[in-house]
């Protein structure tokens, strides 16, 4: 256990975070997500939520500001402009941190593969999904 660090936050999960660079990104996905064929490196957090999994991440993920948008969310099929509940609460958890823009699903399935790794997690919900680009974190004063 360490101090102050969520304890979703597995060992496989920190060293990831630790290891990405600024402008990496990180996918966060639902149990449906084809996670095994499109990861370079693909870390399983089963049984838990998407925005437990995010709001456990974001808790130690600096987030781009170089960047316009910094956060994705998948487009619903058919009915782009749709929020689902599930990417509602995604783009309240990046809230002012950031931008949450959202992508076609085979736009959403390529740029996963590209992420730096995938999280698979439990969630039930459909588009229950996030691509996060990290950012730096400057120098105290």
């Amino acid at each position: 256990m360490l101090i102050d660090i969520d304890p979703l936050l597995s060992p496989d999960l920190l060293h990831t975070l630790r290891a990405m660079g600024h402008g990496d990104e990180i996918a966060l996905v639902d149990a449906n997500f084809p996670g095994t064929t499109n990861a370079k490196r693909l870390i399983r957090l089963d049984g838990v939520s998407i925005t437990d999994a995010t709001r456990a991440v974001l808790s130690v993920l600096p987030l781009d500001d170089f960047v316009d948008v910094q956060a994705h969310t998948m487009e619903v099929v058919g009915n782009p402009t749709e929020v689902p509940p599930a990417v509602a609460e995604l783009r309240a958890l990046v809230g002012d941190r950031g931008t949450c823009g959202t992508v076609e699903r085979h736009a959403f399935y390529a740029r996963a593969r590209d992420c730096f790794a995938i999280v698979q997690t439990g969630e039930t919900r459909l588009y229950g999904n996030i691509i996060l680009k990290k950012g730096v974190v400057r120098p105290k004063g």
